[in-house]
């Protein structure tokens, strides 16, 4: 098979000579200029907008009284005071450390701890569960052995692993990451084996008249075709791998966002607890941003819309 950059079944996008005139109009066509930078700053208005309009609707709420601000205090009262807040950071990850008077460097050292644990954790299970899937597809043997305890074992919750992590690891970063890798490796396994056998045999039948041996088909026909569904599911897992990381820190790891948060709840500290809610939030919707542009650069010939450029 001849080696090429362009997957099988993807559009070759269109020179620059031909985007030069449309047809049946005397002057040339002139493109947009930097469509990513203005597509870019569109959606950050968008977000910006949308997160505004959250916040709005919060203090109007606060303002017209329906809100008690002991129990839900808007966003400039928990944000009043952020040197009284940051001092519940730390940035060591020790179980039972005391902060040394907070600040800006431990709360991202906070940050830090916990979006290690999420980053490890994820591609550990995407990585696993595509060859273990990869490996249920292809290997007979493998998949008549494996498969039936993969789906027995699937439908339990990742929370429910909490107490097994901390048997077999103790307390420390290792429950935290086993529990994003549950979260997401039966899911990835299963999708991935699922949509291997989905892929369209004329995709096939063409890597092999043009001479492709099984590693090639794989990389260059099979996986180009199925990494679309997979970056949909990793997605779809992500705030899940960021919800059992929140519970795990705060009952198996001692340290992180989530002992924040469980730490704001015992001291019954609201401002606390909102103002670390408010940083989840937004390293989960920066997560999300991330893994979007991984995989419009990987992906690099589906358009936004699903369509071929």
């Amino acid at each position: 098979m001849a080696a090429t950059d362009v997957p099988l079944g993807a559009v070759a996008p269109v020179s620059a000579q031909s985007a030069q005139a449309v047809p049946g109009q005397g002057r040339p066509f002139a493109p947009r200029r930097y469509p990513r930078l203005r597509a870019g700053l569109a959606t950050l208005g968008w977000s910006l907008a949308s997160l505004g309009l959250f916040a709005g609707l919060w203090e109007a709420l606060w303002a017209l009284g329906f809100l008690n601000p002991l129990l839900l205090p808007p966003p400039h009262l928990f944000l009043a005071d952020l040197p009284a807040t940051l001092k519940y950071f730390d940035r060591s990850n020790r179980i039972g450390s005391r902060s040394e008077g907070g600040g800006v460097m431990p709360l991202l050292a906070t940050i830090g701890w916990t979006t290690m644990r999420v980053t490890v954790g994820l591609v550990l299970g995407f990585v696993g569960g595509v060859l273990v899937g990869a490996l249920l597809h292809y290997v007979r043997l493998f998949r008549n052995l494996v498969l039936p305890t993969v789906l027995l074992l699937a439908p339990i919750s990742p929370v429910a692993w909490l107490p097994v992590a901390i048997f077999v690891f103790g307390i420390g970063d290792v429950p935290a990451i086993f529990l994003v890798f549950i979260t997401l490796f039966f899911t990835i396994a299963l999708t991935t084996s699922t949509q291997i056998a989905a892929v369209p045999v004329t995709y096939l039948n063409v890597a092999r008249i043009m001479g492709a041996d099984t590693r090639q088909t794989f990389f260059r026909v099979v996986l180009p075709a199925i990494l679309p569904g997979l970056f949909m599911t990793l997605r779809l897992n992500l705030f899940a791998a960021w919800m059992v990381v929140l519970i795990a820190e705060a009952v198996g790891v001692g340290s992180g966002l989530g002992q924040i948060v469980s730490l704001a709840r015992s001291t019954f500290n609201a401002r606390l607890s909102f103002f670390t809610m408010a940083i989840i939030g937004l390293l989960g919707f920066g997560f999300d941003w991330a893994l979007r542009q991984v995989q419009a650069r990987m992906l690099w010939w589906i358009a936004p819309q699903g369509g071929g450029r």
